[in-house]
């Protein structure tokens, strides 16, 4: 029995050593006060925040480490608490600043200046199902498993050069529907963070997505292309994502709802494929074209890509870029990165206690 304590201490202290050195490296108190998390007295949020790391890379609650007296703080939980419920921290800009740094210092002088770095924007059902009171709890469709969850919808913008996907910003979204939410936000100053934030929980995700990626325009994130799957894809969201400065690679549903204009004319994907002769052979794709993304008046050109889905040889699969120069094998390339972040969700739910069981 001893001999476990005694190794469970030292993991402990080996945890410790390391998110102070990560704490140190890059500048975790200056980011925090450019987030405005911090106090003019008593305990420093760098404390505070330091112990919160260690409880998440332990695997432990705070309860059983106050009840186990190890790692125990110099301070009260009821300090944890007030810190946690702090209306005036902005998180959004806090990660951002923090993954720009990490970006910048550590990961870019390794990458090649060639390297295609790209922005990834998707969400996951965080499901809560055993909760009662928490705010803006909302009835959330889950399509994985077709039934509805209480929960919400944990919409993440992360970065990815290929090799390494590093998480950038996010934020839990409700839903706009006041009738599938099952708490109302608290009130709250309109002048402070936590108000905007609650307030943007409650747009749409095609919303929401462009505040997390003025965030990473402004922290200087680099990266030239934003990805995205089906649910994000839609005309007014590429206009608006070129609007930020980005160019876009998403794919694209196969709806007769959605159009764009071809060769003059408005018409759906599937439309325009059938009017086409495709390529033979055992290329990646079975045909490329140019095509107008039309919202009120204005005019964005794209190439459209349809490639061959490996798993149902009859059926195709359509990719859009706003970046009309690339190559039809490089935008399929470029898009594959969009996986990084499903792997990414799964080690949050898996390792992170980001999935509450049922």
């Amino acid at each position: 029995m001893n001999t476990s304590i005694t190794q469970a201490t030292q993991n402990d202290n080996q945890i410790s050593k390391s998110i102070k050195k990560f704490f140190t490296r890059f500048h975790i108190f200056s980011a925090l006060k450019a987030a405005n998390a911090y106090k003019r007295k008593g305990i420093p949020v760098t404390e505070v925040f330091q112990y919160l790391f260690l409880l998440i890379f332990s695997n432990r609650s705070m309860y059983m480490s106050l009840l186990t007296g190890r790692n125990t703080p110099n301070f009260a939980k009821d300090t944890v608490y007030r810190f946690m419920k702090m209306v005036q921290i902005n998180w959004i800009r806090f990660t951002t600043i923090l993954a720009s740094r990490i970006i910048n210092n550590a990961i870019l002088p390794l990458d090649s200046e060639n390297r295609a770095n790209v922005l990834i924007i998707d969400d996951s059902i965080f499901e809560r199902n055993r909760s009662k009171k928490v705010e803006l709890l909302a009835k959330i469709y889950d399509h994985a498993k077709h039934k509805y969850r209480f929960g919400f919808r944990m919409l993440t913008l992360g970065w990815s050069d290929g090799s390494t996907f590093l998480p950038v910003n996010s934020i839990l979204l409700s839903t706009e529907n006041k009738k599938n939410r099952i708490n109302e936000a608290t009130e709250a100053d309109k002048r402070t963070v936590g108000y905007k934030r609650r307030k943007l929980a409650q747009e749409k995700g095609t919303h929401a997505m462009l505040t997390l990626l003025d965030a990473a325009k402004k922290a200087t994130i680099p990266a030239k292309y934003v990805l995205f799957d089906s649910w994000f894809t839609s005309p007014s969201t590429l206009h608006s994502v070129k609007k930020t400065g980005y160019d876009v690679i998403g794919m694209v549903k196969k709806t007769p709802k959605m159009f764009f204009r071809y060769k003059g004319e408005d018409m759906s994907l599937v439309s325009i494929y059938n009017q086409n002769k495709k390529r033979r052979g055992k290329s990646r794709y079975l045909l490329s074209v140019m095509v107008d993304v039309v919202k009120d008046d204005e005019i964005i050109p794209a190439k459209v890509v349809y490639v061959r889905n490996r798993n149902k040889r009859k059926e195709y699969l359509c990719l859009i870029s706003t970046d009309v120069n690339l190559d039809e094998n490089e935008i399929i390339r470029i898009y594959g990165k969009r996986w990084d972040i499903e792997v990414f969700f799964k080690v949050c739910k898996s390792y992170l206690k980001l999935k509450q069981r049922v």
